[in-house]
């Protein structure tokens, strides 16, 4: 009897991680479509107060890590942006000392310095190259990794031309990035990072005034996701008023 006992409580403590993983996921895409940052904040503190975290647990967080990065330093916020930073370098160090995904560490290594030089762009010259190198050898480590491709798009789009940015390079990535997300169609229902690769498709073609590709893309994504509110009631309304 207390074996039983035992072994339903071990089968109840996994499905309720598994189910925190999960909820995790689908908190973070509800907090994204709903504009609500300072909830997304909640989940990636909490998160980060776990001790013993797991390499799966580690990349989940510095996923989070990035999208809150990203938004503070779009919304005038660098030192909660650069105190977050620090966290996801330090928790991309101990997946890289444990050999932990190399494609997708060479990813995130490679945004990470994007924010860097977003922060200081003095620092542009030197750590630009490494960021370049890492987006580089994380798609060569693996032509399948979606995310490696976002981040050869994002270097090929910041850097200046003499420094061998272009930005129809760039979008040409985000659309290999697109193509390989989409392969997994079930994969994307319920993730951040599709909605914010299909935004960023949207801004680039805005960037090079092909306005038209840009209403394509928002109409696109609010046909996937109607009730993303930052694309309804901010992104698609400008753009429309910019066409006008």
């Amino acid at each position: 009897m207390e074996r039983t006992k035992y072994r339903l409580i071990v089968i109840a403590l996994i499905f309720f991680a598994f189910n925190l993983k999960g909820s995790n996921k689908s908190e973070i895409y509800n907090f994204y479509i709903d504009s609500r940052m300072k909830d997304w904040k909640v989940v990636i503190d909490q998160l980060n107060s776990k001790p013993n975290k797991n390499s799966d647990l580690l990349i989940e967080l510095v996923n989070y890590q990035y999208g809150y990065i990203g938004w503070c330093m779009g919304n005038n916020r660098n030192d909660d942006a650069l105190l977050y930073l620090k966290l996801a370098e330090n928790n991309i160090k101990i997946l890289e000392n444990s050999h932990f995904q190399p494609s997708m560490i060479n990813a995130y290594k490679a945004a990470l310095y994007g924010y860097r030089i977003g922060l200081n762009n003095f620092t542009a010259p030197f750590i630009g190259p490494k960021s370049f190198d890492c987006a580089k050898h994380a798609v060569q480590l693996d032509p399948n990794n979606a995310f490696a491709y976002i981040q050869l798009g994002n270097v090929k789009f910041h850097a200046p031309v003499l420094m061998g940015g272009s930005k129809t390079e760039a979008i040409i990535f985000f659309l290999t990035a697109k193509t390989l997300m989409e392969k997994n169609a079930a994969q994307i229902h319920g993730d951040w990072n599709y909605l914010s690769l299909l935004v960023t498709i949207a801004k680039a073609y805005i960037s090079l005034e092909d306005f038209a590709k840009a209403k394509s893309m928002y109409e696109e994504i609010l046909k996937f996701e109607p009730d993303f509110k930052w694309v309804k009631d901010e992104l698609y309304p400008q753009l429309l008023k910019k066409i006008k």
